[in-house]
């Protein structure tokens, strides 16, 4: 008896972490957005937790800063808003998943969620995240619609991760998606060029 009540609770643990661990790496569909005329430039995960070399060498860095830090003047420069996008682990399965899954995860309120020191200063707005869709709990939605922002050109890290599933998200609402593509940092290339295919068949702009 007691080994089949083990084996009950060892598979619904499973189904459990299975069921998050989709949960993260899923887009949301939202609800279609009106026409907006404004654009804002948006910045995902551009965070100390993730600007080492253990994610990212010296090279992708430094052209990614350089692009950054070129489209954040345009974004002044045309009065368009800043957005960073931070990514903090909560609640108990997503926090357990990405301790094992995802080195140095920054964790809600750890040491490492703070902006990187080359884009600190950067962000009019900073928009809390808990999984890779920046869209998930709704407050980029809100914050977007009271900007007024129908186009979103999207920068930042990882192009296999946050940045596709934001983008993704951003698509299936209605938004213009332009994905700036030195200013985008990939873990992996080839696979980042199959994520700029599938988006672009959908109507994001690669610039």
């Amino acid at each position: 008896m007691i080994w089949t009540i083990l084996g009950i609770l060892a598979g619904l643990t499973g189904l459990w972490l299975w069921v998050t661990t989709r949960y993260i790496v899923r887009a949301t569909q939202g609800t279609p957005i009106p026409p907006r005329p404004g654009t804002a430039l948006l910045l995902i995960e551009t965070q100390d937790a993730f600007w080492t070399d253990q994610h990212h060498d010296a090279p992708t860095r430094i052209r990614v800063e350089a692009a950054i830090s070129r489209e954040v003047e345009l974004a002044r420069h045309r009065d368009q808003p800043v957005i960073a996008l931070r990514q903090e682990w909560g609640g108990i399965a997503p926090r357990l998943i990405a301790r094992f899954t995802r080195p140095d995860a920054p964790f809600r309120h750890g040491r490492n969620v703070a902006l990187a020191p080359p884009f600190q200063g950067m962000a009019d707005h900073v928009v809390v995240k808990r999984v890779e869709d920046g869209f998930e709990t709704g407050e980029l939605d809100t914050l977007l619609e009271v900007l007024r922002v129908g186009r979103l050109r999207i920068a930042g890290r990882d192009g296999t991760e946050a940045v596709a599933r934001t983008a993704q998200a951003a698509l299936n609402r209605g938004y213009e998606v332009e994905l700036i593509r030195d200013a985008i940092a990939a873990s992996d290339e080839q696979a980042f060029r199959a994520v700029q295919e599938a988006l672009g068949s959908q109507g994001a702009r690669i610039i």
